[in-house]
């Protein structure tokens, strides 16, 4: 039943991403006009407020940034494969994999411009719509707490979803103060990640690691 959850979480995540895509290539305006003011009031934070831009920068180009995440997913590919969880091993490449794909074509098809500004804080390049940042930590973050033991301690588990939801949100935020992407991209790049995750672990969610005995 559990499994069954997780598919229609990931199909509702998809129909959600798919809704806004179309709203954002018909260019529907108060949609627009939302991701402008949000950009704007942002934004002027970030140009009064250099230091908080300097941590926002580090945040986002060290800490979670997509190639600290994708690292931090071969870790975790190395390492079940060494311990013989192939399947779950390759769901995690396969992941990782598909998240690149599918942000960079929709990149290249959307093909939506990043906000400009005419004294930038940061910059970034190629099209603004998914946030590679928001999608890549949310696929990442999600297969980590996918692989989480069952059942695991409850501290232990409490901090991984507090770390979990503080570096999906974060990640999402500093691409919005730093200026380089609208609400919606980032919103997209979440729905998205949400969606391959429920995907491609739906199938196993329940299934217990090695070493330990099934129910």
């Amino acid at each position: 039943m559990r499994n069954d959850h997780v598919r229609w979480a990931g199909i509702g995540c998809a129909l959600l991403a798919a809704v806004l895509t179309v709203l954002v290539v018909a260019g529907w305006q108060p949609l627009l006009s939302y991701d402008d003011r949000v950009a704007r009031d942002l934004h002027g934070h970030a140009v009064a407020h250099p230091g908080v831009t300097h941590t926002m920068r580090i945040l986002t180009d060290w800490v979670w940034d997509p190639w600290t995440m994708r690292a931090l997913a071969t870790v975790a590919c190395v390492t079940l494969w060494w311990r013989g969880d192939r399947e779950r091993a390759l769901r995690v490449a396969l992941a990782t994999l598909v998240a690149v794909v599918v942000q960079q074509g929709m990149k290249g098809l959307v093909g939506r411009g990043r906000p400009v500004w005419p004294d930038p804080v940061d910059s970034a390049h190629f099209s603004a719509y998914p946030s590679g940042h928001a999608m890549t930590a949310t696929v990442v973050v999600g297969l980590l707490l996918w692989l989480l033991p069952r059942p695991a301690p409850a501290r232990w588990a409490a901090t991984a979803w507090t770390v979990a939801v503080v570096s999906v949100v974060g990640v999402g935020f500093t691409r919005l103060y730093l200026g380089v992407h609208w609400v919606t991209d980032v919103v997209a790049g979440w729905l998205l990640g949400v969606a391959l995750v429920a995907f491609v672990t739906a199938g196993s969610v329940c299934r217990p690691g090695p070493g330990r005995a099934g129910p």
